[in-house]
């Protein structure tokens, strides 16, 4: 007889400057392997395991993102409790935001509508040390105007096999990015930050590997005068090798919000 399962949808936050990605990996820190270790603490005896939504690299961080939790047995009867419970033993950089139970017919990957990532940076006279978990400085000078009417060009259905990691062959790389814009940054404040600072916001049902930090990588090229507006549009093309070669730190990249259908 099969064991009685239950579901949960856990939003998460986390700083991912100390930690290997998401992924659990033997001998490394990661989001995924301290949230498991978290879980045999305070879950001892019980059976689960947990799905993330997104898979996010080495220091890359989340300002939303969510996992789903698979419990077996026994049904959690006080969600609020459990959430403090699991925030109190969860290390200081990453927190449960909130959880939900959810049916077995939800799919953490599948029911994933949108998610929103944010490329933080500034250029110029070199920033405070502290920025440095969450935000990419460059000594150069840049022509952000120029770099703003680059961003818009990955607007729209693309091939961007020239703007990923590629790990297999059976990867769909025609996307739809459906925002992608570049902004004084006000969404992120800090005393040290510098007087001015700016934010690539990049909207997308789901995205390549390395593709954000390497269209970030182009738009600082296209801002240093290496690159022109007319490669971009020419490297956006299926039939045209072209590979990006400049992916941007991981430091500067947010996974700010995920939405589900």
């Amino acid at each position: 007889m099969q064991p009685t399962r239950f579901y949960y949808l856990i939003k998460v936050q986390y700083l991912g400057y100390r930690l290997h990605g998401w992924q659990r990996q033997p001998g490394f820190k990661t989001v995924e392997g301290l949230i498991k270790k978290t879980f045999k603490f305070i879950l001892p005896d019980r059976r689960f395991k947990i799905l993330g939504s997104s898979r996010t690299d080495a220091m890359v961080s989340a300002n939303e993102s969510a996992f789903e939790l698979f419990l077996e047995e026994e049904q959690l009867e006080d969600l609020p409790e459990f959430l403090k419970l699991l925030n109190k033993n969860l290390p200081p950089d990453i927190k449960a935001l909130g959880m939900q139970e959810v049916d077995g017919k939800f799919n953490i990957i599948q029911h994933s509508k949108q998610k929103e990532y944010h490329y933080l940076f500034s250029f110029g006279e070199k920033n405070h040390p502290f920025c440095a978990p969450l935000m990419t400085n460059l000594q150069d000078s840049l022509d952000i105007e120029l770099m703003k009417e680059g961003a818009k060009l990955f607007e729209g259905l693309h091939h961007f096999l020239n703007f990923c990691v590629r790990s297999s062959g059976n990867s769909l790389y025609e996307r739809d990015v459906v925002f992608s814009e570049i902004q004084e940054n006000t969404i992120y404040t800090a005393n040290f930050f510098p007087e001015k600072s700016y934010v690539l916001v990049v909207k997308g049902s789901g995205f390549l590997r390395y593709q954000i930090r390497l269209m970030m990588g182009t738009l600082i090229q296209l801002g240093k005068g290496e690159l022109s507006l007319a490669d971009i549009e020419r490297s956006l093309k299926a039939d045209v090798a072209n590979q990006m070669t400049y992916i941007a730190p991981a430091s500067g990249l947010i996974l700010h919000k995920i939405e589900f259908i």
